[in-house]
């Protein structure tokens, strides 16, 4: 087990409690530290390189702030560069255990991936952000994704929902009126799109990270929904994948797949091509994170035509849940040579006004809200849900690194047909134990 984990003792159910609610988060303001390291003289001075590897969804709002900290800070440079997840958590992981890592980088929030907080921090590879501002605003049922041991060593700038990802404009042509409030409701729903001729939903599993959404949305139904407390029974090897409702979310995944709902090859289908099916028409919807909203608005001809619902998990809508977490955030390496600047440059983005902007740029809920901070008009349908009804990404309290990827692989043979379910939950037991 963790220290965070550990130390923590934050259950799902606790999650948005202790939060108070997303909409009710209080406004920050921090303070931009002047970076250290920079020198400028009269006769057009030294510029300090700050070197930053991240993921494509973090694109859009870190060259909008990269270049507005360039002119409120002309002595710094940050240069930003950017690959695939499944690279970053191979490669760039690789690169920090080597100890030549980029002054900053992408973290992801929580313990379970190569690339989250508390397995980099474990490793004294985090520079410690606890003495900014911004670090004091945090809300409380968020801390176990952003701090270990009581310091914080991740910035991010809010949170995102997993729901369906859909074309209006689709669904309308099919004769369908409003998004569907439970499974039932789901499954007809996805009837009558194959039926107008349309693919119901792109599935794009050949990109790994992309097998994990639909189990994703559909786990806080049929296992928080009836146990909030799941999380900390299987940490005290009182519950397990086996024999819980994640068997159940496995069989409604399948389900979607004998009944033709998916495209044709899963397997063999990406994730960008996933997003030009729904933005171009071709298929419905997609089970998708909305940080990649803007992905799918910038493939249509008519942005506006695309929307989210939350994916009903259960045939009861007061028994739907859904999954929020902490959106993919970055850290300064510990052991760069320019660490205090990059600090300073997170400093500034632990800014409200910056906050918001990047929230913004990725159709994310705020971390802290002001007068000026904007939702999405996409995730809205999704914010009743996070009072009460809401828990984190299912891999942000796994106690290890090994769950994930199993979890991704186990998904591309179900699809196969080349495992059943219960071999499938055997393998990510054995992981979640490693």
């Amino acid at each position: 087990m963790t220290g965070l984990l550990h130390d923590a003792r934050v259950s799902r159910g606790q999650f948005f409690r202790l939060m108070g609610g997303l909409a009710l988060a209080s406004a920050a303001t921090a303070c931009s530290t002047r970076p250290e390291t920079t020198a400028t003289t009269g006769g057009g001075g030294t510029t300090t390189q700050l070197k930053f590897v991240g993921v494509s969804d973090q694109k859009a709002p870190m060259d909008k702030l990269a270049a507005a900290y360039a002119q409120a800070t002309p002595g710094v440079r940050v240069t930003p560069s950017y690959a695939p997840t499944d690279q970053v958590q191979t490669s760039l992981r690789t690169q920090l255990g080597a100890g030549n890592a980029p002054d900053l980088h992408v973290v992801y929030p929580g313990s379970g991936s190569a690339m989250s907080m508390t397995q980099i921090a474990q490793a004294g590879l985090l520079a410690d952000l606890s003495a900014q501002a911004w670090t004091q605003t945090i809300p409380a049922g968020f801390k176990p994704a952003f701090q270990l041991d009581g310091k914080t060593y991740l910035y991010s700038a809010g949170s995102s929902v997993i729901g369906a990802v859909y074309n209006k404009q689709v669904f309308q042509q099919a004769g369908i009126d409003a998004p569907p409030t439970t499974w039932t409701e789901f499954l007809s729903v996805c009837d009558k799109l194959k039926k107008a001729g349309v693919v119901p939903i792109a599935l794009g599993a050949q990109t790994p990270w992309v097998t994990q959404l639909i189990t994703y949305a559909l786990v806080p139904s049929t296992v928080y929904a009836k146990d909030p407390t799941f999380d900390d029974k299987q940490q005290a090897g009182q519950a397990t994948f086996a024999g819980s409702g994640w068997q159940q979310a496995f069989e409604m995944y399948l389900e979607l797949q004998k009944r033709g709902f998916f495209n044709d090859k899963p397997n063999g289908t990406t994730f960008e091509q996933q997003t030009s099916m729904v933005a171009t028409g071709k298929a419905a919807m997609a089970v998708q994170v909305s940080a990649v909203l803007p992905d799918f608005r910038k493939a249509a001809s008519s942005p506006d035509d695309l929307s989210m619902f939350p994916l009903p998990g259960a045939d009861d809508a007061n028994s739907v849940w859904i999954p929020a977490g902490v959106v993919v955030g970055l850290g300064a390496s510990a052991k760069g040579k320019n660490a205090e600047t990059a600090k300073a440059f997170i400093d500034f983005l632990g800014k409200q006004e910056n906050i918001n902007a990047w929230a913004k740029e990725i159709a994310a809920i705020p971390l802290t809200q002001d007068a000026s901070s904007t939702i999405d008009p996409a995730v809205e349908s999704f914010l009743p849900f996070t009072k009460d009804r809401a828990v984190p990404f299912m891999d942000q309290r796994w106690p290890n690194a090994e769950v994930q990827p199993v979890h991704f692989a186990v998904v591309q043979k179900l699809l196969a047909g080349d495992s059943t379910i219960d071999e499938a939950l055997k393998k990510m037991d054995e992981a979640y134990r490693k």
